[in-house]
């Protein structure tokens, strides 16, 4: 009874519009039950589904030839004696360009977006295993030599005595079929996932210092010597820029 209470309002604490008392509690009551852990992972992915499909726009050889018709088409009655067909030609050449910009923008924007949701997933999936890391360690020096011999690349990782962070553990992820490093750290009673990859399995999304913020989770991510770097957890926007700037250093 309690789990269907819990799961009657998923839809609205991953929207992110749960009052505050009740989003904390639900929170809790998904990293002790699988069940409804799992249903909350279903319901992520059918809303990233649902948005890749509405972003999603390709022109069909219809759609350009409208654009050439329209702009093509000469003036009803010529006041001026002007150079009509270069103009004309300047006109498409333009609005071509200007489409095939914003096209360009628009698949950009879905790859993206296609690529935060993977990550959302990947992290929620952690939170629901009953093992989510691999190694458990809150030693850098017992976790990075864990990963010796099964990642293609190496990385460091920062000493945070003294900070409000504390590492977990970690184990091997996958994107796009890249095997990749997931360490987990801990700030009071989130987790909070840190994914490292290799710049050529990552087609978008690996500019420097970027922000983004979906489904009741904030995102951080940045490049550097050839890996891109991806933090994700249900903490505050500044909590997650803190622990990044760690990591960064």
């Amino acid at each position: 009874m309690a789990c269907e209470l819990w799961t009657a309002k998923l839809d609205t604490y991953l929207d992110g519009e749960l009052p505050r008392e009740e989003e904390l509690a639900l929170r809790e009551h998904l990293r002790t039950c699988p069940g409804c852990a799992s249903q909350a992972l279903d319901r992520i992915q059918t809303k990233r589904s649902i948005q890749a499909a509405a972003m999603r726009f390709q022109p069909d050889p219809a759609f350009r030839a409208r654009i050439r018709q329209s702009v093509a088409a000469p003036p009803a009655r010529r006041a001026w004696k002007w150079n009509w067909p270069p103009l004309l030609a300047l006109s498409a050449a333009c609005v071509v360009l200007i489409a095939a910009l914003w096209i360009t923008h628009l698949q950009n924007r879905a790859r993206e977006q296609h690529l935060v949701s993977e990550l959302v997933d990947l992290h929620v999936s952690t939170l629901a295993s009953s093992t989510p890391v691999d190694v458990v360690s809150s030693d850098r020096h017992t976790v990075k030599p864990w990963f010796e011999g099964k990642l293609p690349f190496t990385f460091d990782l920062p000493d945070l005595q003294g900070s409000q962070f504390s590492l977990v553990g970690g184990r091997t992820s996958y994107l796009n079929q890249s095997v990749g490093a997931e360490l987990i750290f801990r700030l009071r009673q989130h987790n909070i996932s840190v994914f490292i990859f290799q710049k050529r399995a990552v087609e978008t999304g690996c500019a420097e210092n970027t922000a983004t913020s979906e489904l009741n989770f904030h995102l951080r991510n940045w490049s550097k010597n050839g890996l891109c770097y991806f933090v994700i957890g249900d903490v505050s926007a500044d909590d997650l820029q803190k622990l990044a700037t760690l990591l960064k250093s």
